[in-house]
């Protein structure tokens, strides 16, 4: 057995202390190791780079470690045990990294944890002690690992992984933390909440139950975890989250957590957008429970943390999920019918913005997640598209199209089940045309032909999808259109937009003191043309001094065709930019109800469970 300490040991300087027990070392030497990257993260990030120092020592004395690479040393032969000591650096407040000050510690295991080379497969044990003092004497501790040996669920004390990789597979959580606790599917559940905050814990408790109980239901019970922890940082302004076995960390702002008085602000039924994000959000970690931490691509099994594993499965495994986070918030009654369809509509909006969805397909943003998704730079809208969006609507239309060949006895997900069942249950990876023979398996062979084209199509070109005709099917209408305003992003209407025929430049731009920033110029836009590049800082339009909150609006203004001279600064050079405005792109999505709707209602209710 393989024994750690871990001990926030100064938390003004954010520097854990962390104690590995070794038993006897033979001839040979151990080789230790720390993760390049953390599971659900794909980017290698060193975080062997965060440790301070590091000695090893028996009965005898220090010992000589050999440091082999960045994240390697290997210990020389003892005739007694060993204990290695090191300071592992915590200052990165991120879901992916360790955070360590006098309000709270959190850490994932590939952060702190040396991996012993050749012995992954042994029992891991750990003790986790609060910073010493007063001051912390009220913090507790969550985390998924196994409490042992008389401690106590959310206190300090020993606990038990089963081997290296469920050791870095459950992140841990130590503050005065908010605990709401409740049942799915009799299995008991947690959120922890640090950081400054107001939330109803009733409506955030049911809402989150709803959710978790739809997820265990739809792939089956019993759940895959005999508990389940949403570790959360509350911040003024934060998001995002990653999976773990039966855990995830998350963040959010104080704005996404719902309060009482919520209701009065938006209106009866209505939930604000921000809420509904977060839901999606931990809708989109749970169901990662099943497909990926379980139900992984064979390039996962196992992982191999010291380098990259590339898949072409992302699409399905983030994109798949991306499709039922926000679908089963519908389906669950947490939010409307209408307040769904916006959310989707933001989701197809957010893949027609990507000029890289001609340029890359999804299969292939699956594979260069390492080195273009998680590395994007000023050109990536041109050249990246998201295997998230792309892989959700590729998910869209294969759940619907597997419904109209089935005559609607079927859908995606039973495709999941199947996954669940065959794969992730029995430990087998998933090949890169697993999911095409699942369909196939369960389609008539009459409709094998189209299917096997919409594969071809969806993941291997840069086509578009056939999302406009699927929805059709359920009596829904998508227009693609110019967006309104820079805050615009599609959504449900009663009626749809009409075109407005608006002039644009084709950049993406934030605001400065003076002027405005370009973040992204479009490929081929007007912008492009006249030479305007990413990093320029504009400061006038036809004379006038401009600023984040008016230049759309003067630029609408202008009629398509016109010439408009841009003023502005190339680091510190003046430039001048002569621009012929051009058409705005139609891409953004709007869904409404098509006239015929009626004669579509039943499939679109069976679609969203209303019936």
């Amino acid at each position: 057995m393989i024994h750690y300490e871990i001990h926030p040991v100064n938390p003004q300087a954010h520097l854990f202390e962390v104690k590995l027990h070794l038993g006897v070392v033979a001839s040979a030497g151990q080789e230790l190791y720390m993760p390049n990257w953390i599971p659900g993260s794909y980017m290698i990030r060193d975080f062997s780079k965060h440790i301070q120092w590091l000695r090893a020592e028996n009965n005898s004395g220090e010992l000589d470690v050999q440091r082999i690479d960045k994240s390697r040393w290997k210990l020389p032969q003892s005739n007694s045990a060993i204990v290695v000591t090191y300071q592992v650096y915590a200052w990165d407040l991120s879901v992916r990294g360790a955070h360590l000050d006098q309000t709270h510690g959190f850490f994932n295991g590939t952060c702190v944890f040396l991996a012993v080379a050749g012995r992954e497969d042994e029992t891991c044990t750990v003790d986790i002690s609060r910073p010493d003092g007063e001051d912390y004497l009220q913090w507790r501790v969550a985390t998924g690992l196994k409490p042992i040996e008389g401690t106590a669920e959310f206190t300090f004390g020993r606990y038990q992984a089963l081997n290296y990789d469920e050791l870095i597979d459950c992140p841990v959580e130590m503050s005065d933390f908010r605990l709401i606790s409740f049942e799915a599917c009799g299995v008991p559940h947690h959120m922890t909440l640090t950081g400054r905050h107001k939330v109803d814990e009733q409506r955030l408790a049911s809402d989150l139950k709803k959710i978790c109980e739809h997820h265990i239901q739809f792939f089956g019970e019993p759940a895959p975890m005999d508990r389940y922890l949403f570790m959360t940082y509350v911040l003024g302004n934060g998001f995002g989250g990653l999976e773990h076995r039966n855990s995830t960390a998350l963040h959010c702002s104080r704005e996404d957590l719902p309060i009482e008085s919520d209701s009065l602000l938006e209106g009866e039924g209505k939930v604000k957008d921000n809420y509904q994000t977060f839901l999606d959000l931990c809708s989109h970690e749970y169901f990662h429970t099943w497909n990926v931490k379980r139900i992984k691509p064979t390039e996962f099994l196992p992982y191999d943390t010291q380098k990259e594993s590339h898949t072409e499965l992302l699409w399905a495994f983030e994109g798949i999920t991306s499709y039922y986070d926000n679908l089963a918030l519908a389906q669950t009654g947490c939010i409307s019918k209408e307040e769904y369809l916006t959310r989707l509509s933001k989701t197809l909006t957010a893949v027609r913005r990507s000029k890289g969805r001609f340029i890359q397909t999804v299969t292939d943003s699956s594979f260069d997640a390492w080195t273009k998704f998680y590395k994007q730079d000023e050109n990536a809208p041109n050249a990246v598209v998201s295997y998230y969006t792309k892989g959700a609507e590729v998910a869209l239309c294969l759940d619907l199209l597997i419904r109209q060949v089935t005559d609607w006895n079927k859908s995606l997900k039973d495709i999941l089940k199947r996954l669940w069942l065959e794969f992730g249950r029995v430990e087998k990876g998933v090949e890169n045309d697993t999911i095409q023979k699942l369909v196939l398996e369960e389609t008539p062979e009459d409709a094998h032909d189209e299917l096997i084209q919409f594969f071809e199509k969806a993941l291997y070109t840069t086509q578009e999808l056939p999302s406009e005709q699927l929805l059709a099917e359920l009596g829904l209408d998508l227009k693609c259109l110019p967006r309104n305003d820079r805050n615009d992003r599609g959504g449900f209407k009663e009626k749809l937009p009409t075109d407005k025929q608006l002039a644009d430049l084709g950049i993406e731009f934030k605001s400065k003191a003076t002027g405005v920033f370009v973040k992204n110029v479009y490929a081929d836009s007007a912008a492009a043309k006249a030479g305007v590049s990413a990093d320029d800082h504009l400061i006038a339009l036809n004379g006038l001094k401009i600023n984040a909150s008016n230049f759309d609006r003067q630029i609408q203004q202008c009629s398509i065709g016109d010439t408009v001279k841009l003023v502005g600064f190339r680091r510190d050079e003046l430039m001048t930019f002569e621009v012929v405005l051009e058409e705005a792109e139609s891409d953004t999505a709007y869904i409404s109800y098509s006239k015929n709707f009626d004669q579509y209602q039943d499939k679109f209710e069976r679609w969203l469970n209303l019936q």
